[in-house]
């Protein structure tokens, strides 16, 4: 299977933003800008995520969402405040081809199920924001899962809600290494070994891209595609370099 390179598109008020562990975000630009700027880089999909519409309980900005969807040209994946299957609606009405859910699915899984029967699995994606255990939580696999973008803990097992998830209808997982996020120290592969092991749907690694070297080995733990954000917001590389990165380490990419 071809190797999908993905930038994520991290919204907040309408503008893309950029932090390191979901805190102390700079601005990065207009996300219908960089959308379109992505496409004619060769990006094989963009993720847009309205970071703060659960934490801020409210929807994701849907016009946003379609002036993102009107200037490319591949698959637009949108996630941030899906409550319902009616927000699925109006966010895949809106131009998405695919919708991301975290915080909603953990709060009623049911969610995944409900979505998936109604849309097909290919549009629900599952969204996993985890990290390894702090103090004074435990799992099995040393590994939990947080909601509101990073913020409050659930002592979930990751293994457990990525099996669950599946099961569940979601057709994609996109998994975010929160103690990776925005470090630039590469992927966390362990996270993405685990994860692999137990599920056979697409796999989105996402968290700590910050050199060229650093995305063959994602593939190589097990992950479908690579997501990343502020190296291709601040150029500190291209899309283009990325696959070509990966076609020298043996890999086929679109």
């Amino acid at each position: 299977m071809a190797i999908r390179v993905i930038p994520c598109l991290d919204v907040d008020a309408g503008r893309v933003v950029k932090g390191v562990n979901f805190t102390g975000l700079r601005d990065a630009g207009d996300p219908v800008e960089l959308a379109s700027r992505y496409d004619a880089e060769g990006a094989d999909e963009i993720v847009f995520l309205d970071i703060t519409a659960s934490s801020g309980d409210r929807q994701t900005m849907l016009e946003v969402v379609q002036r993102t969807a009107d200037c490319v040209f591949i698959p637009l994946t949108v996630g941030g405040g899906v409550r319902s299957p009616d927000d699925f609606d109006l966010l895949l009405r809106a131009g998405a081809d695919k919708v991301s859910l975290n915080t909603a699915a953990i709060a009623d899984p049911t969610l995944l199920s409900q979505a998936a029967e109604r849309f097909g699995s290919q549009c629900v994606v599952l969204s996993i924001d985890a990290r390894r255990c702090p103090p004074g939580v435990s799992t099995e696999s040393g590994f939990e899962v947080t909601t509101h973008g990073g913020r409050r803990s659930t002592g979930m097992d990751v293994i457990t809600w990525a099996i669950e998830g599946a099961t569940r209808g979601a057709g994609e997982i996109l998994l975010n290494s929160m103690d990776a996020d925005g470090t630039k120290a590469g992927f966390d592969l362990e996270l993405i070994q685990i994860i692999r092991s137990v599920v056979q749907v697409p796999l989105i690694a996402s968290g700590g891209a910050g050199s060229l070297s650093d995305f063959a080995p994602a593939v190589d733990a097990g992950a479908d595609a690579v997501l990343a954000a502020s190296v291709f917001h601040f150029g500190e590389f291209t899309i283009s370099q990325v696959k070509q990165a990966l076609v020298e380490s043996g890999l086929s990419v679109r």
